[in-house]
C-alpha cells in the first residue's frame, strides 16, 4: 500500500537552477500548495547540506509536509525519509532510518522498476520522460505508453520524472502514474507559486 504524500508532487531541489535561494522558492511552492520536497544538493559539503535541510524541515513543518534528501542517509535522520540513486541500497536506509521513513529510488527502466519496488522501497522515480532543461541531452529512453504500462504494474508507487510539465501530467496521471516530481522548472520560475499551482491542477485533472 502507498504512502505517498497527497498531493503527490514531488519538488526537487537545485540551486544552481535557482533563480533565487532555494529556502525562498520552497517557501512559495509551500505556500502554492506543495506538500513534498526533497533537498539534492549533492556538491554542498555534508555540513552545508545538512544546515540548509534543516533549514528546509523548518519550512515544511508548519505546513504538515513531507521533506527529504537525496543520496544522504546521515541526514535523512533529521528529515521524513531519503531518496536513493539507482542502485542504491534499500535494505541498508530501511535499518537506518526505520519503518516509518519515507524511502524512494530512481529508475530508468521496468526491470529496475520492479526489482526496487521487491526489494521494499515506498516509491519509485521512473524517467525522464520528456527532454528536460535541467539535464541537456538526457533523452527519454521509455515512450510514454513503455512508462504508462510499468506504472500500471506497481498502481501508488511510480513518480514521473524528467520534463514533466502541466501538459503532460493529466495524461500521466490516467495512464498510471501516482505523481510526478518536478524541478528545473520550478526552480528557474519568476512566481514559483504560479508554476505549482499549475502542477496541481493538471495532477489534479490527471486524477479525477
Amino acid at each position: 500500500m502507498t504512502r505517498l504524500p497527497s498531493p503527490p508532487l514531488l519538488l526537487i531541489t537545485d540551486r544552481c537552477q535557482a533563480a533565487r535561494p532555494v529556502e525562498g522558492v520552497v517557501a512559495d511552492a509551500l505556500a502554492a500548495g506543495c506538500r513534498w520536497v526533497s533537498l539534492r544538493e549533492k556538491d554542498l559539503p555534508a555540513a552545508e547540506r545538512l544546515a540548509l535541510l534543516r533549514r528546509l524541515v523548518a519550512l515544511g513543518r508548519p505546513a504538515g509536509a513531507i521533506v527529504t534528501v537525496h543520496a544522504d542517509p546521515e541526514a535523512a535522520s533529521e528529515a521524513d525519509g531519503l531518496h536513493l540513486a539507482a542502485g542504491g541500497d534499500l535494505d541498508a536506509a530501511r535499518q537506518r532510518l526505520g519503518p516509518a521513513a519515507l524511502i524512494g529510488i530512481s529508475c530508468h527502466s521496468g526491470g529496475e522498476v520492479d526489482a526496487a519496488i521487491a526489494a521494499g522501497t515506498d516509491y519509485v522515480t521512473l524517467g525522464p520522460l520528456a527532454p528536460t532543461a535541467s539535464k541537456p541531452g538526457y533523452e527519454p529512453t521509455l515512450s510514454l505508453a513503455e512508462a504508462g504500462a510499468i506504472a500500471q504494474r506497481h498502481p501508488g508507487q511510480v513518480i514521473a520524472l524528467g520534463g514533466v510539465g502541466p501538459d503532460l501530467l493529466p495524461g500521466l496521471m490516467a495512464g498510471g502514474f501516482a505523481g510526478a516530481a518536478v524541478m528545473g522548472g520550478v526552480m528557474r520560475a519568476g512566481d514559483p507559486i504560479a508554476t505549482i499551482r499549475e502542477h496541481l491542477t493538471a495532477l489534479g485533472a490527471g486524477r479525477a
